[in-house]
């Protein structure tokens, strides 16, 4: 569905946020996009979503170019950002203009999200909260049944149960020939829902795994001592111990908490690196 080669791209005020970016993300999957603050999380979204231009390589959508915005390339793409403006009418109103846009649009499903978020149908746009907008634009976007949903940072202004709301949703509306690439900060609302993980840093994708093949080569455990041996990628100290990240040879899939696994890549890619090379020559 996504197909980047060799993107290089850069603002004035950092030339190279990336250099000969390549990755490829087939239709299916709710891909999970992490990185640290300035990482180019936001930036790899508009670029895909056609809102920002490579400086070189390639990048295409369903096999079409996004920069060319052609209506076959809108109308099978949807973008929730984090932050956004809403026209002040109302969701009816909103959903007769653009709805016609998406061939797919569900209009029951659209109503069963705005069920299970509680949301005023009644009422303009602008007068809801900010998590009340965000929650009509995520249940518009999955009602598209467009190939691609984009979402930077979805959970961010939610309230616990609204959390809990959207990733039932989210999981709900996945199929085979649809894909969510999801971008946030927050790793704990996201567990058991974004998979493959994708890691951005440095400019570069460093870590690209699902959870099934991480959790055959990398287990975490809570110890009161540091291990001694070479095994340890990374470890933290806690209130009784340390949360040590090493590599599994045990051969039974571990469970891997995200926010771990995340500082564990960033503080010692090489070695997370090596162990999945390894492992992939080893098969």
């Amino acid at each position: 569905m996504v197909q980047i080669e060799n993107v290089s791209f850069g603002y004035s005020s950092k030339p190279q946020l990336f250099k000969n970016l390549n990755v490829s993300l087939p239709l299916g999957n709710i891909y999970g996009l992490l990185g640290k603050n300035g990482a180019g999380k936001s930036s790899l979204l508009k670029l895909i979503a056609g809102l920002l231009f490579p400086k070189e390589g390639s990048l295409h959508v369903g096999g079409l170019t996004p920069r060319d915005r052609r209506p076959e390339f809108l109308s099978e793409i949807y973008l929730v950002t984090e932050e956004f403006e809403v026209p002040a009418i109302g969701m009816k109103r909103f959903v007769d203009l653009y709805s016609p846009f998406y061939p797919r649009f569900n209009h029951e499903l659209l109503r069963e999200y705005l069920n299970e978020f509680s949301l005023p149908t009644d009422e303009k746009l602008t007068s809801l909260s900010y998590g009340q907008k965000k929650k009509f634009l995520l249940s518009f976007g999955l009602a598209t049944d467009c190939q691609l949903l984009i979402l930077d940072e979805p959970t961010n202004g939610l309230d616990i149960p609204s959390k809990s709301q959207f990733r039932k949703v989210v999981a709900s509306a996945i199929h085979e020939e649809r894909s969510f690439i999801i971008s946030t900060h927050q790793a704990r609302d996201m567990e058991n829902l974004i998979d493959p993980i994708i890691i951005l840093d440095e400019g570069q994708i460093v870590f690209f795994e699902d959870f099934q093949q991480i959790s055959k080569r990398l287990t975490i455990n809570k110890v009161k001592e540091l291990p001694e041996h070479d095994r340890v990628v990374y470890a933290e100290s806690t209130f009784s111990g340390y949360t040590v990240v090493e590599e599994n040879t045990s051969g039974v899939e571990s469970n891997m908490n995200l926010e771990t696994l995340f500082n564990a890549v960033v503080n010692n890619k090489e070695k997370v690196q090596e162990i999945f090379k390894n492992q992939t020559v080893d098969k």
